[in-house]
């Protein structure tokens, strides 16, 4: 079923300008939040060599988040983000970043890390992709019943009255939650523009990178 859209016109209570800055923004980060993780999985296939910089004092330094197990899955989400905003401030080898990540879990999610990699090896355990790990992270601490919600809100997320800046941050959490239900970015942008209002969906199309 194609997500339901608003007919309220934003226009009336935004200049053009606020509404493609807003739209221009929205679209940017979900896009490099969805770029991010194609080309991990295309540099995990290929094997294709990068630059090795970064050591974990340094991803500390930055101030990642810690997830204990108990924030629910918002937290986790929050997580997901800054983890991702932290790797993104420099070029860490991809072999590093579960290892990286995985060190800012606390309590539960600790020790259900520890009962992950113990049968593998620590080693093998963190040659997995950051997908990978999202993906695991999410089957443990988002409950099946939640993530099928959230996955129908997902396909059928649209505007609510005039509140821009809500659709676009929950688009952009369900987008970090469920990187592998979206293709591609072309999917992508369909589905963020099937949920916004058909009168300013020209600005949509003129924000598009």
């Amino acid at each position: 079923m194609p997500p339901k859209r608003s007919s309220t016109s934003e226009a009336s209570t935004m200049s053009q300008v606020a509404i493609r800055k807003l739209v221009g923004d929205s679209v940017a980060a979900t896009l490099e939040t969805q770029t991010a993780t194609m080309a991990e999985a295309d540099n995990s296939i290929r094997e294709i060599p990068v630059a090795k910089r970064g050591n974990y004092k340094e991803f500390i330094s930055c101030q990642p988040f810690y997830f204990n197990g108990t924030e629910g899955v918002f937290g986790l989400i929050y997580w997901f983000e800054r983890t991702e905003s932290v790797f993104s401030r420099s070029n860490y080898a991809e072999e590093n970043k579960v290892a990286f990540a995985t060190g800012t879990l606390t309590n539960d999610a600790l020790s259900w890390w520890n009962a992950y990699a113990q049968p593998i090896g620590i080693e093998k355990a963190n040659r997995i992709t950051l997908t990978e790990l999202k993906r695991l992270l999410t089957n443990k601490y988002c409950p099946r019943t939640e993530i099928k919600k959230m996955e129908d809100e997902f396909y059928n997320l649209s505007v609510k009255g005039n509140d821009l800046k809500t659709y676009f941050r929950r688009f952009q959490e369900l987008a970090v939650l469920f990187p592998n239900m979206v293709p591609n970015n072309e999917k992508l942008m369909e589905l963020f523009i099937g949920g916004l209002p058909r009168s300013i969906e020209g600005n949509v199309t003129a924000s598009k990178p």
